[in-house]
This record gives C-alpha cells, sequence and structure tokens, in this order.
C-alpha cells in the first residue's frame, strides 16, 4: 500500500460513509449543542474546529447555520474543510469554496484543513534525522502540491490550518506558506512538535500563525525513557514548543487534543497551569521541556486575543476595549496573582457572550 493510503486509510473509508449522508443537519445541531455548552461552561467564546466538514456531506455546516439563524449560536465557531491527498484537489478546493454560503454573524467557513504527517511518538510524524529504526515517517503532500494548494485556498479567501508533528513537515508547510501564500491570510500550522529557528523566523516575516498543544508539557511519569527508543536522536526531552512562538514574535494560540491527551484538562484554567508550571496535579506526571514554559500573561494571551487574531476577529472580541463585543468571563479567582499550583481550581462563575449571561455556575 502507498504510504500515503496507508496514512489516510481511515479517512478514504469515512469518505463513504459520509457520502451516504449519514451524518444529518439535526445530528450536526444537536451536536453543535452539546459542544456549546461544554465550552461555555469551561468559559470559551471562540472555537475553530479543525475537523468540521465531513467531505461530501455539508450538514455539519447547515447546521450551525441555522442555529444560529435560530439565536441558538453563543461562541463565534469557525469551521476548516478538511482535504486528503487521495481527493481530486480542484473538486475539493470547489467544495471548500461553495460551503462558504454557510456563513452567518457567528459562523465562519473560511479554512482549508490539510494533514501533513502522523504523530512523532507514533513513528509517523516527518522527521529529520531518522528513527532509531531507520525510517522517516510518513507524509501525505509534496511540497509542490502543499504550496499549489496554498496559492488557490488563498486566491479564494481561504486560509490554510495545516496538521504538523514532524521537523520536516513543518519546514514543508512553512515552505509551502511561503512560496505560494499570502501573509495577510495568516496561514497556520497547527500542533508542531519540532521547529527549526529559520522556520520560526520564516513565520515571523510572513506572519505564519501557530496552533500548539500547551497540554502536552505534562507527560505522564516515564514517557521519557520509553521516547528514547521510538523517536528521533536529539528529540527525546522535547515535544511541543511554547515560548519559541512568543520568543520569534510569532502568534500562538491553545490548541487541544482533548480527550487524547494523557488525561490532561481541557479547560483554559488547567489548561493555563500546564503552560506555566509543566505539570497538573490530576495527571500524575513530569515536566516536559520546561524551558518552553510561559508566563500566566503569556498563557492568557494565547488563549485570548491569539485565538482572535488568528480567526481575524481580534477588532471585536479578544480582549476589553471600548468598542468591542462583551465577550467575558467571571473567575471565582485571580488567576494572575493566586499560587501557581492553584490555578488550575478556577471555575467560571459565568461566561458572557456579546454582553449576555450564556453560562451560570
Amino acid at each position: 500500500m502507498p504510504v500515503t493510503e496507508k496514512e489516510q486509510a481511515g479517512t478514504f473509508v469515512r469518505s463513504f460513509l459520509d457520502n451516504d449522508r449519514l451524518f444529518t443537519v439535526e445530528t450536526a445541531k444537536e451536536n453543535i449543542a452539546e459542544i456549546q455548552e461544554k465550552l461555555l461552561s469551561e468559559g470559551y467564546t471562540m472555537y475553530l474546529d479543525g475537523w468540521g466538514n465531513y467531505f461530501y456531506n455539508d450538514h455539519f455546516y447547515q447546521g450551525a447555520r441555522q442555529a444560529d439563524e435560530a439565536g441558538d449560536m453563543h461562541f463565534v465557531l469557525g469551521l476548516s474543510y478538511e482535504m486528503e491527498s487521495w481527493m481530486d484537489i480542484d473538486e475539493a478546493l470547489a467544495k471548500a469554496d461553495e460551503a462558504r454560503k454557510y456563513a452567518s454573524a457567528h459562523v465562519a467557513p473560511n479554512w482549508v484543513k490539510l494533514f501533513m504527517d502522523g504523530t512523532v511518538e507514533g513513528g509517523t510524524g516527518f522527521v529529520d534525522p531518522l528513527y532509531p529504526d531507520g525510517h522517516q515517517g510518513l507524509v501525505n503532500w509534496t511540497e509542490e502540491e502543499t504550496t499549489d494548494i496554498t496559492r488557490k485556498a488563498n486566491q479564494k479567501g481561504m486560509s490554510m490550518h495545516i496538521h504538523t508533528m514532524g521537523n520536516k513537515a513543518v519546514n514543508r508547510a512553512v515552505s509551502a506558506f511561503v512560496g505560494g501564500g499570502k501573509d495577510e491570510m495568516r496561514n497556520t500550522i497547527v500542533h508542531v512538535r519540532n521547529i527549526s529557528d529559520a522556520d520560526l523566523k520564516h513565520m515571523n516575516e510572513h506572519n505564519i500563525h501557530a496552533t500548539a498543544g500547551i497540554l502536552w508539557h505534562n507527560m505522564p511519569t516515564g514517557i521519557s525513557e520509553l521516547l528514547k527508543t521510538m523517536v528521533p536522536a536529539g528529540m527525546e526531552n522535547k515535544s511541543y514548543p511554547i515560548k519559541s512562538f512568543f520568543d520569534n514574535g510569532v502568534n500562538v494560540s491553545s490548541h487541544s487534543d482533548y480527550p487524547a491527551l494523557s488525561g490532561c484538562p481541557d479547560d483554559p484554567f488547567g489548561i493555563m497551569e500546564i503552560a506555566v508550571t509543566a505539570v497538573h496535579p490530576t495527571v500524575k506526571g513530569e515536566p516536559w521541556w520546561p524551558e518552553e514554559c510561559l508566563t500566566r500573561e503569556q498563557a492568557l494571551t494565547a488563549l485570548t486575543i491569539n485565538c482572535a487574531k488568528q480567526m481575524f476577529i481580534e477588532d471585536e472580541r479578544g480582549s476589553v476595549r471600548e468598542g468591542k463585543y462583551a465577550d467575558f468571563l467571571l473567575v471565582d479567582k485571580d488567576v494572575l496573582s493566586c499560587p501557581v499550583d492553584d490555578i488550575h481550581t478556577a471555575r467560571p462563575a459565568a461566561t458572557y457572550f456579546e454582553g449576555k449571561k450564556v453560562f451560570s455556575a
């Protein structure tokens, strides 16, 4: 089986189910209501879904627009149209562009999603140097293909959202953004397990954004010894850079793979404590690459205004300023001054969206 098909066999099979439209509009609306309840209870009012489409099925888009038009949407939802390397690229781009007809006041279907590679820990990240057994991982797109897709998507007014893990995958995505993208489109790399100084420089110069997993800085105890047998030399004690983005002037927002994160929390205050301390008391793990820890203010920035910037809504949301929507939380403690190991216990007493209380503890 070719490498690309091996990595994406699951999505290929799933596409046939999607083509039968088993995922209905009503199912979509029910899911959105559950997502919203979870988000608002934790204090989130902006959310970019990295897996919004179902290839041949636009019911999630329809459901989101219908919920918004009915007045039931109390957060801003960004949607990305996933494309796979076994697809006809021009047809897929046309479908992604067509899906934007479902845009509404709080629904923004403006992104194209690619998976460049798999996971470094799983042996499918695209890396250099090679893995201990001599393989390099899997990669789904050539640089030429990625550059071409970026150019076409940006010309249509859609931004790129590329899942990258290995350092070679990161370089390929960044190079494609530089070669084919428009700086004003804020093309984004996601996850970003390993990255070079040269790619950080290019990201700064070309307004390339990062969405990074702060939660990975709290790893299960003992994982470091296991990874020494699994990952390339030099990557054993590193995971996902966070502080490096701030140091290099790159806009970085918080990303979560919850619940696939070794039991880590998904709420912003649990995330903040891990970002600052590299540990969380409920996970029973050890600090992982603590040199990349943030200050509390940086963690808050990654969870608020930087998210708004990635979604092109920083002029109306993401910080407190005259003229912006009144999206804010009332929190039961001051997370900027409380004991650092007490941040994770903070909870929203109330969540407000556009001046309306949409959640109350």
